[in-house]
Protein backbone atom coordinates (compact mmCIF):
# COMPACT_ATOMS: atom_id res chain seq x y z
CA UNK A 1 0.00 0.00 0.00
CA UNK A 2 1.31 3.25 -0.52
CA UNK A 3 2.20 5.84 1.98
CA UNK A 4 -0.10 8.89 0.04
CA UNK A 5 -2.54 10.76 2.87
CA UNK A 6 -5.67 9.22 0.41
CA UNK A 7 -4.19 5.49 1.58
CA UNK A 8 -3.29 5.89 5.04
CA UNK A 9 -6.70 7.77 5.61
CA UNK A 10 -8.54 4.74 3.87
CA UNK A 11 -6.55 2.80 5.92
CA UNK A 12 -7.36 4.39 9.13
CA UNK A 13 -11.04 4.74 8.36
CA UNK A 14 -11.09 0.72 7.53
CA UNK A 15 -8.96 0.16 10.79
CA UNK A 16 -11.66 2.17 12.50
CA UNK A 17 -14.79 0.72 11.12
CA UNK A 18 -13.54 -3.05 12.00
CA UNK A 19 -12.86 -1.94 15.48
CA UNK A 20 -16.30 -0.35 15.72
CA UNK A 21 -18.19 -3.50 14.23
CA UNK A 22 -15.74 -6.24 16.36
CA UNK A 23 -17.22 -3.73 19.40
CA UNK A 24 -20.82 -4.11 18.71
CA UNK A 25 -20.77 -7.85 17.72
CA UNK A 26 -19.81 -8.28 20.81
CA UNK A 27 -16.71 -9.98 19.36
CA UNK A 28 -14.41 -8.09 22.14
CA UNK A 29 -15.99 -9.97 24.87
CA UNK A 30 -14.10 -13.09 25.11
CA UNK A 31 -17.32 -14.38 27.55
CA UNK A 32 -19.36 -13.78 24.51
CA UNK A 33 -16.53 -16.02 21.97
CA UNK A 34 -16.14 -18.73 24.19
CA UNK A 35 -20.07 -19.11 24.47
CA UNK A 36 -20.45 -19.57 20.85
CA UNK A 37 -17.29 -22.12 20.47
CA UNK A 38 -19.47 -23.90 23.09
CA UNK A 39 -21.39 -25.84 20.90
CA UNK A 40 -21.23 -29.24 23.47
CA UNK A 41 -22.66 -27.05 26.51
CA UNK A 42 -24.62 -23.38 26.34
CA UNK A 43 -23.96 -22.34 22.68
CA UNK A 44 -24.89 -18.87 22.09
CA UNK A 45 -25.45 -18.84 18.07
CA UNK A 46 -25.97 -15.15 18.26
CA UNK A 47 -21.69 -14.54 16.52
CA UNK A 48 -23.00 -17.04 13.87
CA UNK A 49 -24.68 -13.77 12.32
CA UNK A 50 -21.17 -11.99 12.68
CA UNK A 51 -19.75 -15.12 10.95
CA UNK A 52 -22.25 -14.88 8.39
CA UNK A 53 -22.49 -11.51 7.78
CA UNK A 54 -17.87 -11.43 7.28
CA UNK A 55 -18.39 -14.10 4.61
CA UNK A 56 -20.98 -12.41 2.87
CA UNK A 57 -19.04 -9.06 2.51
CA UNK A 58 -15.45 -10.76 2.06
CA UNK A 59 -17.22 -12.82 -0.64
CA UNK A 60 -18.10 -9.70 -2.27
CA UNK A 61 -14.88 -8.02 -1.57
CA UNK A 62 -13.27 -10.72 -3.40
CA UNK A 63 -15.76 -10.95 -6.39
CA UNK A 64 -15.10 -7.30 -6.39
CA UNK A 65 -11.42 -7.26 -6.39
CA UNK A 66 -11.20 -10.03 -9.55
CA UNK A 67 -12.66 -7.56 -11.25
CA UNK A 68 -9.87 -4.67 -10.89
CA UNK A 69 -6.79 -3.84 -12.25
CA UNK A 70 -5.23 -2.95 -9.25
CA UNK A 71 -6.76 -1.99 -5.75
CA UNK A 72 -7.83 1.68 -5.54
CA UNK A 73 -4.17 2.41 -3.15
CA UNK A 74 -2.02 0.52 -4.22
CA UNK A 75 0.05 -0.98 -7.75
CA UNK A 76 -0.92 -4.74 -7.39
CA UNK A 77 -3.38 -7.00 -5.33
CA UNK A 78 -0.84 -9.29 -2.41
CA UNK A 79 -2.78 -12.41 -2.58
CA UNK A 80 -1.38 -15.24 -1.12
CA UNK A 81 0.90 -17.64 -3.15
CA UNK A 82 -0.23 -21.12 -1.96
CA UNK A 83 -3.33 -22.24 -2.75
CA UNK A 84 -3.36 -25.90 -1.40
CA UNK A 85 -4.26 -27.01 2.18
CA UNK A 86 -0.73 -28.66 3.73
CA UNK A 87 -0.34 -29.92 6.81
CA UNK A 88 1.19 -26.36 8.50
CA UNK A 89 -1.84 -24.67 7.44
CA UNK A 90 -4.14 -27.36 9.27
CA UNK A 91 -1.81 -27.20 12.16
CA UNK A 92 -1.61 -24.12 12.07
CA UNK A 93 -5.84 -23.38 12.08
CA UNK A 94 -6.00 -25.58 14.73
CA UNK A 95 -3.78 -23.78 16.81
CA UNK A 96 -5.29 -20.89 15.63
CA UNK A 97 -8.86 -22.19 17.03
CA UNK A 98 -7.28 -24.02 20.21
CA UNK A 99 -5.68 -20.26 21.33
CA UNK A 100 -8.79 -18.37 20.48
CA UNK A 101 -11.10 -21.27 22.30
CA UNK A 102 -9.27 -20.56 25.46
CA UNK A 103 -8.21 -17.17 25.95
CA UNK A 104 -11.70 -15.75 23.73
CA UNK A 105 -9.70 -13.66 21.36
CA UNK A 106 -8.94 -13.71 17.90
CA UNK A 107 -5.76 -10.78 16.98
CA UNK A 108 -8.57 -8.36 15.54
CA UNK A 109 -11.13 -8.08 18.81
CA UNK A 110 -7.85 -8.81 21.11
CA UNK A 111 -6.15 -5.20 19.56
CA UNK A 112 -9.47 -3.67 19.63
CA UNK A 113 -9.82 -4.51 23.43
CA UNK A 114 -6.39 -2.76 24.60
CA UNK A 115 -8.13 0.29 24.38
CA UNK A 116 -9.98 -1.43 27.45
CA UNK A 117 -6.86 -1.62 29.33
CA UNK A 118 -7.91 -4.92 30.75
CA UNK A 119 -4.86 -7.14 32.19
CA UNK A 120 -5.61 -9.98 30.38
CA UNK A 121 -6.21 -8.18 27.34
CA UNK A 122 -2.62 -7.02 27.38
CA UNK A 123 -0.75 -10.15 28.52
CA UNK A 124 -2.96 -12.06 25.71
CA UNK A 125 -1.52 -9.38 23.43
CA UNK A 126 2.21 -9.98 24.83
CA UNK A 127 1.70 -13.58 24.08
CA UNK A 128 0.34 -13.09 20.75
CA UNK A 129 3.22 -10.89 19.65
CA UNK A 130 5.92 -13.47 21.38
CA UNK A 131 4.45 -16.15 19.16
CA UNK A 132 4.49 -14.36 15.87
CA UNK A 133 8.75 -13.46 16.86
CA UNK A 134 8.91 -17.20 18.02
CA UNK A 135 7.61 -18.44 14.80
CA UNK A 136 9.71 -15.78 12.46
CA UNK A 137 12.73 -16.70 14.10
CA UNK A 138 12.11 -20.24 13.96
CA UNK A 139 10.93 -19.94 10.21
CA UNK A 140 14.17 -18.40 9.12
CA UNK A 141 16.16 -21.03 10.83
CA UNK A 142 13.97 -23.88 9.26
CA UNK A 143 15.20 -21.84 5.51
Amino acid sequence: MSNSVPALAAALASGLMFGLGLSVSGMVDPEHVQGFLDVFGTWDPSLAFVLGGAVIVAFVGVVIARHLARPAFGDEFHLPEIQRIDRRLVFGSALFGVGWGIGGFCPGPAISSLALGRLEVVLFVLAMVLGVIIHDRWARLAR
